[in-house]
């Protein structure tokens, strides 16, 4: 029985109460019922949450939906523990010893007084617990850093020692202390599981037959990024709930089926693929709000940035396959670069600075090159050192190979020389552990110099996303057939299928359709599975044979977007059985000006990519316009002798104006009479990636 209606995700804190005003570093907890998320729940305090956890046990026991909790501390401790403290090898012992000896208020607790006291009364008084945080009280037993403390027991649970990054559940204080968390979260979970008795489960140590289920979770796992406008570990609960809400029953179940131990489980731990598995987008997020009509430029690039989420997997890869590929989390340096305190020139090292004046120091035999590894320089030597050879023990200052002279064996220079001179400080690019890409950056190739320098092997990416193309219209003919009077070649389809690789997309040709709303509905049914978002040209208006609107109006999931610019006006967007649908002008420049000014940056966002802004400059213009207010306008533009030109036309069709051109002009919304030498916006293609 693993099906659960109600689906929430706790970030547990160990320290005091936080305040009123919602902050990091709180206790957060993200709420999914019955598929639908709701507002992340602030709780200041551990008194608090506790009764808040109460109540909404009470609450989902009463309207006879099952609830899964998870909270992100460990449930368990490394092997041998259990038995050591309590006398048996039994979880829930070490959940009852807690709760009998923590005392706990808003302001204060006695956490770092208690392991302490474990410490000492383990053996020889030497225990596992490190880490005091508290500045101005030294506590016996319990050492202020790693460095003076001795452990009987494995440093790591079996399941962190799995999961990359996490931390151990015997430091106490500073950043990551799990330690705090557990002391002060078992109790409250010892309280919670004897209230409920016979309500509540707790993975993996009992079956899950019960209408509540605790599990341990680690929010970083698979969410390791947040809006800018949203505190980290509110946007993180939110998120674990939904990607643990929006999964099969048979794939929980897999997911649930892990050997009890006393050491318990991170759930999710090898499965973080399934986790990332996105949601699908909303049925109503092109929706326009209740009576707007024509929308500005920014208004609807910012409506697309609020609503778009990405839409694909993950899954890992070799760093020699990563190039353009959207890493899914935060890459961080294995390795320190350099590693190693290194010499920046060829010279001679030796220790410390030298004041004005005449030095000789013998010289060693050997010498330091890239990849050696010499012994002991003794004071008052030097040694022969070559550019990009870590210092030798025994040296932190280089001087340059054409300020000495070598005779009877020894090096001669004059002084000063500053300590640390033509060295280079370990870390001193990219320090171990360092964010070296955010999440959502497109793999470049000088990002993966840097990875590779950093000891990455393996990326965690998103999978490409798939993007269908379909040209819709009577009047289109393919490139090789025979046009007839009034008929046109298919120029869109191409361009599109173009435009979408060098996004960085995978391309898909769906073809093309005729004005037939029959045909055009099995087009996008035979899509489902195939692609994750379709593109089409034409048919995107309002018209009799604009079939494309037609049909996403009938399925109750159209929007048409009028859009105050040109080229371009309307936009048909909307979903066809979850697959997004962004319906385009069928005039080739309105096509591609759409494109770039708003598929683009939509298409990057559910591909787990970053939202993409153009780069544009300011360039004396070549030309005149008048321009009325109203709507934002993009003139088809190249740049000659430091100035830009404008396409002699501005007409839609006009083709050979997007081959002539070498980027765009973007004229603001209000009206303006450009003259010759104004400076004007001009955004080169390659600002959009093509």
């Amino acid at each position: 029985m693993t099906a659960f209606d109600t689906f929430v995700a706790v970030d547990w804190s160990g320290g005091n109460d936080t305040g009123a005003k919602p902050r990091k570093d709180a206790i957060w907890a993200g709420v999914v019922r019955s598929g639908t998320p709701q507002d992340p729940v602030y709780l200041r305090n551990r008194i608090e949450a506790e009764a808040w956890i109460a109540n909404l046990i009470q609450a989902e026991l009463a309207a006879r939906r099952r609830v899964l909790i998870g909270f992100d501390f460990p449930f368990g401790y490394p092997t041998g523990f259990a038995e050591a403290l309590t006398g048996q090898v039994d979880p829930f012992g070490v959940w009852d010893w807690f709760e009998a000896r923590i005392r706990d208020t808003p302001k204060a607790n006695n956490r770092f007084d208690l392991a302490g006291e474990i410490n000492l009364g383990l053996g020889d008084g030497i225990g596992p617990f490190w880490a005091n945080g508290l500045p101005n009280r030294d506590i016996p037993g319990l050492p202020r850093t790693k460095a003076d403390y001795g452990n009987p027991f494995p440093d790591k649970r079996r399941s962190e020692s799995h999961a990359k990054g996490a931390f151990t559940c015997w430091q106490m204080a500073g950043a990551g202390a799990v330690g705090s968390q557990t002391f002060m979260g078992l109790p409250v979970l010892s309280r919670l599981r004897k209230r409920f008795a016979g309500q509540v489960s707790v993975w993996p140590f009992e079956p899950l037959d019960t209408p509540v289920a605790f599990l341990e979770i680690w929010p970083s796992l698979t969410v390791t990024s947040a809006p800018e406008d949203m505190i980290k570990d509110a946007w993180q609960v939110t998120e674990v709930a939904r990607q643990i809400s929006a999964l099969a029953p048979d794939v929980l179940t897999t997911m649930l089926d892990v050997t009890p131990s006393e050491e318990g489980w991170i759930f999710g731990l090898g499965f973080e693929d399934q986790l990332n598995a996105a949601p699908p987008l909303r049925n109503d997020c092109f929706a326009l709000p209740p009576g707007v009509h024509w929308t500005p430029v920014e208004e609807a690039l910012s409506m697309l940035r609020e609503r778009m989420v990405a839409v694909t997997g993950t899954q890992k890869v070799p760093l020699g396959s990563a190039l353009g590929r959207i890493v899914s989390q935060d890459v961080i340096a294995r390795r320190a670069n350099p590693p190693l305190p290194n010499t920046a020139v060829d010279g001679y090292g030796f220790a410390g600075a030298r004041g004005a004046g005449k030095y000789v120091l013998p010289l060693s035999e050997g010498r330091a090159a890239a990849g050696d590894a010499p012994g002991l320089v003794p004071a008052g030597h030097a040694i022969r050192i070559l550019t990009g050879a870590a210092l030798p023990a025994g040296v932190d200052t280089v001087v340059l190979q054409e300020d000495v002279k070598l005779l009877d064996g020894a090096v001669h220079f004059n002084g000063p020389i500053k300590q640390g001179a033509n060295t280079r400080k370990a870390g001193e690019d990219v320090a171990e552990g360092q964010v070296i890409a955010q999440a959502g950056r497109q793999v470049t190739a000088a990002d993966l110099a840097l990875m590779a320098a950093t000891g990455l092997s393996v990326l965690t990416v998103h999978k490409p996303l798939r993007v269908g193309v379909i040209s819709t219209g009577d009047e289109i003919v393919q490139t090789g057939e025979i046009a007839g009077a009034g008929q046109i070649f298919d120029a869109n389809r191409p361009m599109l299928l173009a435009l979408i690789g060098q996004f960085g997309h995978v391309p898909v040709d769906l073809g093309h359709v005729g004005d037939d709303r029959s045909l055009l509905r099995a087009k996008l049914d035979g899509a489902k599975g195939v692609v994750d978002a379709i593109v089409t040209s034409g048919g995107a208006s309002a018209g009799d044979e604009d079939h494309v609107s037609g049909l996403l109006e009938e399925a109750g999931a159209l929007s048409l977007w009028r859009i105050a610019v040109k080229p371009g006006r309307p936009l048909a967007l909307g979903m066809w059985q979850g697959m997004p649908i962004f319906g385009l002008p069928g005039n080739p420049v309105a096509a591609m000006v759409c494109t770039l000014i708003f598929a683009r940056p939509a298409l990057a966002v559910m591909a787990g990519q970053s939202w993409l802004s153009p780069l544009g400059f300011d360039v004396p213009a070549a030309f005149e316009k008048r321009k009325k207010p109203g709507r934002r306008e993009y003139l088809r533009a190249r740049v000659r002798d430091g100035r830009v030109e404008v396409f002699a036309s501005e007409g839609s069709g006009r083709i050979s104006g997007l081959s002539w051109a070498e980027g765009l002009v973007e004229l603001p919304d209000a009206g303006i009479h450009v003259q010759p030498g104004d400076l004007v916006r001009f955004i080169p293609y390659g600002s959009f990636g093509v």
